[in-house]
C-alpha cells in the first residue's frame, strides 16, 4: 500500500511539473504557504487586527510568519522523503515512517497555531520536537565537529524555532492556567536570545553570508547594500538578543528585531527567491528566515501579555 501511495504521489508530481513548470517539491511548498497565508490573514483581519494600534498591528502576524514555514517544511517531508529520512539517526528504525510522521506533525501544528485551535498543546509539542532534533541530530554533529560554524548555526536555529513555539504556548497557557506560563516564557527567552546573539556575532565575523540566520549562502553581489544589511542585522541581533536574555524591554527589543528580520526577508531573500523560484535551497532560506522573524515576534507578543497580566 505504501508503494502504491508513493507511485501515485510521484505521478501527481509529474503532472505538476508539466502544468506549472515547477518541481513538485517546490510547487507544494508554495501551495502550502499561500493556503496558510490566506487562512491566517482572514482570521487576523477579522478577529485580531481591529484590537491593535500602531506598531502592535504587526504582532498578530508573528504567529503566521512562524506557522507558514512549518507548513512549507511539512510538504518537503512528503515530496523529498528520501533526503529527509537520510538525516534521521541510523540507530532509529523505520526512517520513512518518522519522516512522514514529522511532516504530519508540522502541518498539524501550523494549522493549529494559525487558527488557534488546540494551539497551546500543538505549540508545546512542536517546541519539544525541535528540542529533540537538536539533541538527536544537530547536537551530535556539533560534538563531532565543534569548529564547524554551520553546525552551530543550524542547531541554534532549531533552538530559536523551539523558543518561538514555547513562547506562543506560554501566551496561550497564561490565558487558562496562569501558573504555567512564566516557565515556558523564561525558556523561550533563552532559546531565542542566545541564538540571536550568536547570529549577530557571526554577521560581523562573516558579513558576506546571507543575513538573519547565517548559514552557507553568500549574499549575491547584485543585492544592493549587501554588507549594510549584514552589519545592521548583526548590531540589532546582538543588542536585541542581550535585552531578551536579561529580560529588559523584551517586548520592544523583540519587536524591533522581528521587524528587521522581516525586512531582510523582503529585501534580501525575496529577490533571491524571485531570481530562482524553482530552487529549493533559496526557498528554504526564505522560509527559515521568515520563521525566525515569526519566532521573535511571537516572543515579543507573549512578553507583552505577561507584563499586562502582572500589572
Amino acid at each position: 500500500m505504501l508503494c502504491n501511495f508513493v507511485d501515485l504521489s510521484r505521478a501527481n508530481f509529474a503532472v505538476v511539473v508539466a502544468v506549472f513548470g515547477l518541481p513538485g517539491t517546490v510547487f507544494w511548498a508554495y501551495f502550502a504557504a499561500l493556503a496558510l497565508f490566506i487562512i491566517g490573514l482572514v482570521k487576523i483581519i477579522n478577529d485580531e487586527l481591529p484590537q491593535t494600534h500602531g506598531l502592535d498591528k504587526i504582532m498578530p502576524f508573528g504567529r503566521l510568519f512562524f506557522a507558514i514555514p512549518m507548513a512549507v517544511f511539512a510538504t518537503e517531508h512528503f515530496t523529498d522523503t528520501a533526503d529527509i529520512a537520510s538525516i534521521i539517526p541510523q540507530w532509529m528504525p523505520a526512517h520513512l515512517f518518522w519522516a512522514y510522521l514529522v511532516g504530519v506533525a508540522l502541518l498539524a501544528a501550523a494549522l493549529s497555531i494559525t487558527l488557534k485551535i488546540q494551539s497551546r498543546l500543538a505549540a508545546t509539542l512542536l517546541g519539544a520536537m525541535f528540542c529533540c532534533f537538536v539533541l538527536m541530530i544537530h547536537g551530535p554533529n556539533i560534538i563531532a565537529d565543534p569548529g564547524n560554524r554551520i553546525f552551530w548555526a543550524v542547531g541554534l536555529r532549531e533552538i530559536a524555532f523551539s523558543g518561538g513555539a514555547f513562547a506562543f504556548a506560554g501566551s496561550q497557557t497564561r490565558a487558562r492556567h496562569a501558573g504555567g506560563a512564566p516557565l515556558l516564557l523564561t525558556v523561550a527567552r533563552f532559546f531565542v536570545g542566545i541564538p540571536a546573539v550568536f547570529f549577530g556575532v557571526e554577521h560581523f565575523l562573516h558579513p558576506t553570508y546571507a543575513p538573519g540566520v547565517p548559514l552557507g549562502k553568500i549574499i549575491p553581489e547584485w543585492i544592493p547594500g549587501r554588507l549594510f544589511w549584514a552589519y545592521l542585522a548583526g548590531a540589532v541581533l546582538i543588542a536585541a538578543g542581550l535585552c531578551v536574555l536579561v529580560n529588559k524591554k523584551t517586548r520592544l527589543a523583540a519587536t524591533y528585531l522581528g521587524v528587521i528580520i522581516l525586512l531582510l526577508v523582503l529585501f534580501v531573500y525575496l529577490p533571491i527567491l524571485i531570481a530562482s523560484p524553482s530552487d529549493i535551497v533559496s526557498l528554504n532560506y526564505f522560509f527559515d528566515t521568515l520563521a525566525f522573524s515569526g519566532a521573535v515576534l511571537v516572543l515579543g507578543d507573549a512578553s507583552n501579555e505577561r507584563t499586562a497580566a502582572h500589572i
